[in-house]
C-alpha cells in the first residue's frame, strides 16, 4: 500500500460498530496533513438564525475539496459549522487551495469568517495525538472515515489557538473553488417522535466506547449505531420538497458567486425536473427517483466517528429523558464527557457529485444550532468539572 493510495486501499466495512477499535483502525501515514476547518463565533450566527448558512460553509469545505480530488483517498468528517480532511502529502497544494477559496468566498458572500489550518500528521503526533482511520461503505462508491486517536481534537485546539495556528494557517487566495453538486434543496426534516437532538460523546479512553453504548442503548431501546430502521432520518415522511426551494437562493449565492442569478435560474430548471421526476417515477436524465432515494436515505452521515462520537437522533420524551439520565451518570462517574442539543427538525445538505455513477452524499445536521451547539454544551460541561478537565477538551 503506497501512502498516496493509504485511505482508498483500505478495506471497507458494512456496520458502524466499534466492537474492535485495536484491530479494525489503521494508522494514517507519517506525511499526511490535516485540514482543519471552522466558522468564527459560530454561536452569534446561530443566534441569528443563519444556521443554514453555517452548515453551507461547513459543507462547501468538504466539497471544494473533493471537487479536486479523487474522493476515494480523502477522509472527511463534517462537524456542522466546519470540517476536517486528512490529505496525502503530494495533495496537500491543491486541497489547501480549494479550502482557502471558502474561506474567502464565506466572507465575501455569507459574511461568516471561516479559519482554516493544514497541520501535519507528524506535528498532532508529536502533542501527544493520532490518527487510526476505518472506512464505513454507506452504499457503493460511497464512504465516510471512521477517526479515533484524539488527533482531530488536537488539530480543533491549534485551529482556535491564535498562537499556535500560525505556522499552519492557509494562504489568502483570490480564486474561487468548485462547489459544483453542493445543493440545499430539501425542507427541514420534522422530528416525528417529539425531538430530533444531536448529541456529542467521548469516553475518557477510546476502548471504553463499546461499554458505553450498550447502556445508551438499553436508556434508548435502540442501538443508534447498528439499528438502521430506526436512526435512518431522510426518508419517508420526513422528505418534503417546496417550488422553489428555499434554500436555493443561498446554494447560488454561494456556488456560483457573482454568476449566482444564472445559478438560480438553472437551480430553478433543475428542481421542475427533479419534482417531475420525483412525482411521476419517471427516469429524468442520469436521475432514477426510486433507486437515487434509496441510496439518500443511505447516504447520510447522521452518525459519525470523529474522535467523538456523533449522532443526529429522532427521540421520545421519554427516550430523551433516559438518554440525558445515562449521559449524566457517565459524566459524573468520569467515563465519559458530553453535549447535547434538542430541536425540532433536522437540516440537510447534499453533496451530489456524480448521479450518473450513484456518488453523492448528505450532511445531516439538527435545525438552530445541532452539533455545533452540542459541542458548545460539551466544553461547557467540561469546564464546569472543577479540576478534572481532560486532556481532550477542545476549545472555544
Amino acid at each position: 500500500m503506497s501512502a498516496e493510495d493509504f485511505y482508498s486501499d483500505l478495506p471497507s466495512c458494512q456496520n458502524f460498530n466499534t466492537d474492535n477499535l485495536d484491530g479494525d483502525f489503521r494508522p494514517v501515514p507519517e506525511d499526511w496533513v490535516v485540514i482543519a476547518a471552522d466558522i468564527v463565533r459560530s454561536r452569534d450566527a446561530i443566534e441569528d438564525g443563519r444556521y443554514k448558512q453555517v452548515n453551507m460553509v461547513g459543507a462547501a469545505v468538504i466539497a471544494a475539496v473533493l471537487n479536486v480530488l479523487d474522493r476515494d483517498h480523502i477522509p472527511f468528517v463534517f462537524g456542522g459549522d466546519g470540517a476536517v480532511l486528512v490529505v496525502p502529502k503530494c495533495q496537500v497544494a491543491a486541497a489547501a487551495e480549494a479550502v482557502a477559496g471558502v474561506v474567502a468566498l464565506s466572507r465575501n458572500v455569507v459574511g461568516l469568517e471561516l479559519r482554516a489550518a493544514a497541520i501535519p500528521v507528524t506535528d498532532i503526533r508529536q502533542h501527544g495525538g493520532d490518527i487510526r482511520v476505518r472506512k464505513y461503505r454507506l452504499s457503493p462508491g460511497n464512504h465516510l472515515a471512521m477517526i479515533i486517536g484524539d488527533g482531530l481534537l488536537i488539530a480543533d485546539r491549534i485551529l482556535k489557538d491564535p498562537d499556535a495556528v500560525k505556522p499552519y494557517t492557509l494562504e489568502k487566495t483570490s480564486g474561487e473553488p468548485v462547489l459544483d453538486g453542493l445543493s440545499c434543496r430539501w425542507e427541514p426534516l420534522p422530528a416525528q417522535n417529539g425531538h430530533i437532538v444531536s448529541v456529542i460523546i467521548k469516553p475518557v479512553h477510546d476502548e471504553a466506547l463499546p461499554g458505553i453504548l450498550e447502556r445508551v442503548t438499553a436508556q434508548l431501546g435502540f442501538n443508534p449505531l447498528t439499528d438502521d430502521e430506526t436512526v435512518r432520518l431522510a426518508e419517508g415522511k420526513r422528505l418534503r420538497l417546496r417550488f422553489p426551494p428555499s434554500g436555493l437562493k443561498l446554494e447560488a449565492r454561494f456556488g456560483a458567486g457573482r454568476r449566482w442569478l444564472k445559478g438560480y435560474l438553472i437551480g430553478l430548471i433543475e428542481s421542475v425536473l427533479f419534482l417531475y421526476s420525483y412525482y411521476t417515477g419517471w427516469r429524468v436524465g442520469p436521475l432514477e427517483p426510486a433507486k437515487y432515494m434509496k441510496e439518500l436515505s443511505l447516504n447520510t452521515d447522521h452518525r459519525k466517528l470523529g474522535d467523538s462520537l456523533q449522532l443526529v437522533l429522532d427521540l421520545s420524551p421519554q427516550q430523551l429523558g433516559g438518554l440525558k439520565a445515562q449521559l449524566q451518570e457517565l459524566s459524573d462517574n468520569g467515563q465519559a464527557a458530553y453535549g447535547l442539543h434538542v430541536s425540532d427538525s433536522a437540516l440537510m445538505t447534499c453533496f451530489l457529485q456524480d448521479m450518473a455513477s450513484n456518488q453523492h452524499i448528505h450532511f445531516v445536521d439538527g435545525a438552530d444550532g445541532g452539533l455545533a451547539m452540542a459541542a458548545t454544551d460539551f466544553k461547557a460541561r467540561i469546564a464546569a468539572l472543577s479540576g478534572k478537565k481532560p486532556a481532550y477538551a477542545p476549545t472555544a
